[in-house]
């Protein structure tokens, strides 16, 4: 099943839920962490909820998955992770992407966590292809998925607008061994 989360030592991930929604409005009311993201840092739970909804809807109809990420005993959600999308008609891919709370930053927490996210891609999963994109300036995302396996594959120039301006996507790609 598509909401099933890969197990990772030390982490416990889960689908995102409504019970998140206080824990995800103060992971995204943090505007060090929205600052490469598509959206304005929360104000209100109600947004959380919405991001949840959306999450929700996405797994019910099979095109992603996005899982809250907790260390192992620990009650507070300090990130998320998964597919925004999942393609498995046309083509076999899934573009993954990942948050983390800025407290947990440099502590190796998405590189203990994403060799499982692409192996539930690849192997469970039978995609092909892993693709990621990163708003240009986000060096730290860039060095992950570097670390990762994944090349880039070039910019698409002012592929975004949010925040009042245009930005330009860096594609990231890893390609099934």
């Amino acid at each position: 099943m598509i909401t099933d989360p890969p197990r990772v030592e030390g982490f416990e991930l889960r689908a995102l839920s409504e019970a998140d929604a206080p824990d995800l409005l103060a992971l995204f009311s943090d505007p060090e962490v929205c600052a490469f993201m598509d959206i304005e840092p929360l104000l209100a739970e109600a947004e959380a909820l919405d991001i949840i909804d959306w999450a929700e809807a996405q797994a019910a109809q099979g095109l992603g998955v996005r899982w809250g990420v907790r260390r192992a005993g620990e009650g507070r959600l300090i990130g998320t992770v998964g597919y925004n999308r999942i393609e498995r008609g046309r083509g076999r891919w899934g573009e993954i992407a990942y948050d983390l709370a800025r407290d947990q930053w440099g502590r190796g927490v998405m590189s203990a966590i994403l060799p499982a996210v692409i192996a539930r891609g690849f192997e469970d999963w039978g995609l092909i292809r892993l693709e990621a994109m990163v708003t240009e300036g986000n060096e730290r995302s860039c060095a992950l998925l570097r670390r990762m396996g994944f090349r880039q594959e070039g910019v698409l120039a002012r592929r975004g607008f949010w925040k009042g301006q245009a930005w330009d996507q860096l594609v990231f790609a890893r390609l099934a061994d």
